[in-house]
């Protein structure tokens, strides 16, 4: 639907909930959480203020303020001057901090590039399984009660799986690109209409009853601190096998076509403990030692971890003995440090800045003294145990200027960001660059 989709407006969320975030990576001028629109999905109308719009009718979406007017307003289409390349120009001489995308389609990636980003710093592999054609397999995979069940699954989704990291490897040409392998919070697969149920059921041969078994079994009170990231590779190490197996796969092909071999960065996310990073991190390096010598050949590649639990960012110690870069989810890391979703805070947030308890949005700009103060603690021990530790931070809060001058201060590597947000991002690492010199001067 959002493919489909010229603009978004929704009734719940926020800035920073799933719908923002994917709409603002796809480019698409999105308004989510306009909770005085009431919809009725049924009768094709939603009302707002008295008034009732109906399907058809022609509204228009400011995505920057966050307003939905009614009509057409005359627009101008945004072009990029001489004068903006030689301002990024400028920038890029001046900041220290590497600029990439979050992108996992092609044209995310292109985006990227054309605004000038040095890589991929987080590909997120469920959003790559949302097509019609993929959807059924993943579904199939999820649902299966037994090994050989999410291998014949696993099987169906693996070519597609190498094919576009192919694509992305090849767009990037030799820049670093960051692999999150599987994260996705089961109910968002799971089929949940008989419709549905009985289609997965004809296209894979499996009884309709047992999937729908299946999908009970399945049910989770709170699945965003479920049964997803890394429990899912432990649980079901098949998973991440055939990932890092399509991966370093890719890697090999566009290296022996092109003859300049991509820098994959693969990243386990919602890794709490040492223990789990350990078994991780050998399950990848076991995976990579058996496509290498399967195709007589091999290309570098890195194994990380995504911090986006507190424990995580306490004992980052821990982490760096099998982690060579840890890239903070500040969305997740913001939502648990908090205890609060960013899905849902838009209720109740408003209330907080009113009355000034919250200066902002934590979703929007990093709690530099909550969210921040975790992301010094394990940049520091990480690098006390692993010098060489690569770090980044890869939430929304990489398109924010004020949260990419705390990254700068931190010390931190690299930030990344939507496409879009790119140069955004360039100007505002330069400035935080003299800043920071600005300060040493003093």
């Amino acid at each position: 639907g959002m493919h489909a989709a010229r603009g978004i407006v929704t009734a719940r969320g926020g800035m920073t909930s799933h719908a923002a975030v994917v709409a603002r990576g796809m480019g698409r001028a999105c308004v989510s959480g306009a909770g005085e629109i009431h919809i009725d999905e049924a009768k094709g109308v939603f009302t707002a203020r008295g008034r009732t719009f109906k399907a058809g009718e022609v509204i228009t979406i400011d995505g920057s303020k966050g307003e939905v007017l009614d009509g057409a307003v005359p627009m101008i289409e945004p072009e990029l001057t001489g004068d903006f390349q030689t301002l990024m120009g400028w920038a890029d001489a001046v900041r220290r901090l590497k600029v990439r995308a979050n992108a996992e389609t092609p044209l995310d990636a292109k985006t990227a590039r054309g605004f000038g980003a040095e890589g991929i710093g987080l590909c997120r592999t469920e959003h790559m399984f949302f097509d019609d054609t993929r959807i059924a397999a993943v579904r199939e995979m999820i649902l299966a009660d037994d090994e050989a069940g999410r291998r014949t699954a696993l099987a169906k989704i693996a070519p597609f799986q190498k094919s576009d990291f192919v694509e992305l490897f090849d767009i990037m040409a030799g820049l670093p690109v960051t692999v999150r392998l599987l994260d996705p919070p089961l109910h968002e697969f799971i089929p949940h209409t008989d419709e549905d149920i009985d289609a997965l059921a004809a296209s894979s041969g499996i009884d309709a009853d047992k999937l729908k078994r299946r999908a009970k079994e399945l049910h989770e009170t709170n699945p965003m601190l479920g049964h997803r990231g890394c429990r899912l590779g432990v649980a079901y190490p098949e998973i991440y096998e055939m990932q890092v197996r399509a991966i370093l796969e890719a890697a090999l092909e566009v290296k022996t076509a092109s003859g300049q071999a991509p820098l994959p960065e693969i990243m386990h996310p919602l890794v709490a403990t040492g223990l789990e990073m350990k078994y991780l991190r050998e399950l990848t390096d076991r995976t990579a030692k058996a496509v290498f010598e399967e195709a007589g050949d091999s290309v570098d590649y890195l194994v990380g971890t995504m911090i986006e639990l507190p424990r995580a960012a306490i004992r980052a110690g821990d982490l760096a003995e099998y982690a060579q870069f840890f890239s903070f989810g500040t969305n997740d890391l913001t939502q648990t440090t908090f205890g609060i979703s960013r899905d849902d805070s838009g209720r109740f947030l408003q209330a907080y800045l009113d009355k000034g308890i919250f200066e902002t949005d934590p979703f929007v700009r990093l709690d530099q003294d909550g969210v921040g103060g975790l992301i010094e603690i394990a940049a520091e021990r990480g690098r006390a145990v692993r010098p060489e530790v690569k770090l980044g931070i890869c939430g929304e809060h990489g398109g924010d200027p004020s949260s990419i001058a705390f990254c700068e201060k931190a010390g931190l590597d690299y930030v990344s960001c939507s496409p879009y947000r790119v140069p955004i991002a360039r100007l505002a690492a330069a400035q935080a660059a003299l800043n920071v010199e600005r300060e040493k001067d003093r």
